[in-house]
């Protein structure tokens, strides 16, 4: 069964208003106009897709077909407590002394 992406959709002024608002974007009319142009365009664009016979075509789960190369967990020596603390500009006993940045 062939894949639809959207219906036919259109960007009005209010829809463009309440994606605007979501977004926190501030549009003066001019740039208002152009991005109502861009989005309807790119809606255009997306919508010639349901004219592509995608019968019998596999839905991508990845858009290549790599396989990481993981490289095997090996535990090496580590910092001891004292020497990971040893040039930190403010310190104590047992930790970093860092500014206060929550109020």
């Amino acid at each position: 069964m062939p894949i639809k992406y959207f219906s036919t959709m259109k960007i009005d002024k209010d829809l463009l208003h309440k994606i605007a608002h979501l977004s926190r974007l501030d549009f003066n009319q001019q740039d208002e106009t152009k991005m109502m142009k861009s989005l309807n365009d790119i809606l255009d664009w997306v919508e010639q897709l349901n004219e592509v016979d995608t019968t019998g075509v596999q839905a991508l789960t990845h858009m290549s077909e790599e396989v990481n190369n993981v490289r095997e967990d090996v535990m090496l020596d580590t910092l001891s407590h004292s020497r990971g603390l040893f040039n930190a500009p403010k310190k104590d006993s047992d930790y970093f002394r860092v500014p206060k940045v929550i109020e």
